[in-house]
Order: structure tokens, then C-alpha cells, then sequence
């Protein structure tokens, strides 16, 4: 059976959202996804965790999808953010996101209020159900709280609108039963781990990394599923010593919008209860990036 979701195999980016005194600021917005369309990235993935979802309004929400897809025209694929605790919400910024034209739909798990195997089951199937995007279940337990067990992802990839998943377990053998027992497209929800992961099946990953460094997630992943393990395990050491030297100073998006206003792609704004990198940790950064070859 063909993998259902393949179209969205490759580099997608988890996109920050820029601010500039308090507000979005678009024209920032718009340079950012035109250096991912000239990089060749496969998908934006805008209001999502990278993306400061949880502190945009939903009126902000809903204006920066229909923004990003407004500004890709059609040259680049859009998966926004859309999930929610609560399936009506989701289900509404899902319908949302879909008139605004966008690709697919990212569903992150519902989160704090921890379903049953069967609620995450239940609340999947109705947005697929009720909505025509393919759906993107993203499991990432260490902010949601509880994993998507693979018996249930297995349940749900019998859906015809549920095509991927976005992997952010941290497991291996949970990627790996996924795998075995579904035809979804495996996206890694991990920059570390996306070699990991596309040797056993994998076609891609949705990356905070490749906000600043498209073109060298790109040659991972294509190396990776051209089978040049060679080429693809000298990427990957190049890129894991950024990933872990960067993103492991603060929760993210800290460090990345510290990068990204380091390189002058972005002011470094956050909203509260988001704060910036402190003094030794910009220090930190400033030598990762300079020996990376960004500064």
C-alpha cells in the first residue's frame, strides 16, 4: 500500500512567529517564508510550539495562517498549528485553517487534561471527520502530558484523512512500531532524531533548526532518502553539535529567536511568559553560531 501523506516528506519548519513592540510583525513575517521558499523547504508549519501559539490570540492565530498562506501563493506547502484540549476549538481553527487554504492540519495531542487512549482516538477521528485536510497527529508527550500510545496511532491511520505523524516521543521503537504498523508518512518532531527515524521509514521532519539552516536539513534528509549513509551521518554530526548547542540553553523558541536576532532575521521579541536567553546563554550561542559558520 502506498504511504499516505508522502507529498509531505521532506523539510518542513516549525516557523517562528516575529513580533516587534508586542504585535505581529508581518513584514519580518514575509521575508522569513520567502528564505524558506528560495531554500526549497517542503512545508511551513506556522502557530505551532516553535511558533508561540499558546500566546497568540485566536484572532491572531487565524490572521497568521491566512497571512502565510496568502504569502506561500501556492509555491510551498502550509501545516499550521491547529490543535487544541478541547475538539471543538481544534475542530474550529481546523475548519479555519481549511477555508484559509491551507495544505494539511498539525494536531498536536490535546493537552493537561490527559484523555484515554480512546478520548485522543475520538478526538482525532472527528477532526478528520469533519474536516476534509489531511491531519497531521503530533504526539509530544513532554508537553502534553501523556503519549498517543502506537495502538492508537495504528487505530487512526485506518482514517482516510489521517496521513502523517509527527514523531516527538523521543522513541525510537515507538517511531519503529508506528512504522511497522501503519502506512502513515513519519515526520520526526526532533532535529536529532530525524536520521534516527528516517532509517527505519521515516520521510522527513518537522525542524526548529531549519529556521535558520534550511539548506543543510534539506541535504540531511535528501541524503537520507537517497540511502547515502555516509553523506547523511556527516549532516547529521553537523547538524546534532548546533541542535544540542543551541536549542539546549532554554525551552524553545528561546534560544532559536536568540539566534535568528543574532543573524538579523528576527528582533529576538517573545511574549510572557516567554523571556529572552540570558547573558551567558547569548554568550554560548554566539560561539555555537560562529563556529557553525553562521557569524
Amino acid at each position: 500500500m502506498a504511504t499516505k501523506g508522502k507529498d509531505f516528506a521532506g523539510l518542513s519548519v516549525a516557523l517562528v512567529t516575529p513580533f516587534k513592540d508586542g504585535e505581529v510583525d508581518y513584514e519580518t513575517f514575509r521575508s522569513q517564508i520567502e528564505f524558506q521558499i528560495e531554500a526549497g523547504t517542503t512545508c511551513l508549519c506556522p502557530v505551532g510550539t516553535t511558533g508561540e501559539s499558546p500566546t497568540l490570540t485566536h484572532e491572531e492565530h487565524e490572521r497568521v495562517v491566512d497571512f502565510v498562506v496568502q504569502t506561500a501563493a501556492g509555491r510551498i506547502k502550509v501545516m499550521p498549528g491547529v490543535g487544541s484540549n478541547s475538539t471543538a476549538e481544534a475542530l474550529r481553527l481546523t475548519k479555519s485553517a481549511e477555508k484559509a487554504g491551507a495544505d494539511a492540519a498539525l494536531q498536536v495531542a490535546p493537552y493537561y487534561n490527559k484523555p484515554t487512549q480512546e478520548g485522543f482516538y475520538q478526538h482525532f477521528k472527528a477532526l478528520a471527520e469533519e474536516t476534509g485536510l489531511p491531519q497531521c497527529v503530533y504526539n509530544i508527550p513532554g508537553r502534553t502530558g501523556k503519549n498517543i500510545e502506537p495502538e492508537t496511532i495504528a487505530r487512526l491511520g485506518e482514517l482516510e484523512n489521517i496521513t502523517m505523524v509527527k514523531e516527538a516521543t523521543g522513541s525510537l521503537d515507538q517511531a519503529s512500531q508506528v512504522l511497522a504498523s501503519t502506512n502513515l508518512t513519519l515526520l520526526s518532531g526532533d532535529d536529532s532524531l530525524t536520521l534516527p527515524f528516517m532509517a527505519v521509514g521515516g520521510e522527513g521532519v518537522i525542524s526548529v533548526a531549519g529556521n535558520i539552516v534550511p539548506k543543510d536539513v534539506i541535504a540531511l534528509v535528501e541524503a537520507a532518502a537517497r540511502g547515502d549513509l555516509h553523506a547523511a551521518c556527516q549532516q547529521h554530526h553537523k547538524l546534532f553539535t548546533l541542535c544540542r548547542d543551541m536549542l539546549g540553553l532554554a525551552t524553545n523558541p528561546i534560544p532559536l529567536k536568540a539566534a535568528m536576532q543574532m543573524l538579523g532575521r528576527d528582533s529576538g521579541e517573545m511574549r510572557l511568559p516567554m523571556t529572552p536567553l540570558d547573558d551567558a546563554g547569548r554568550t554560548k550561542l554566539k560561539a555555537t553560531l560562529t563556529a557553525y559558520g553562521l557569524l
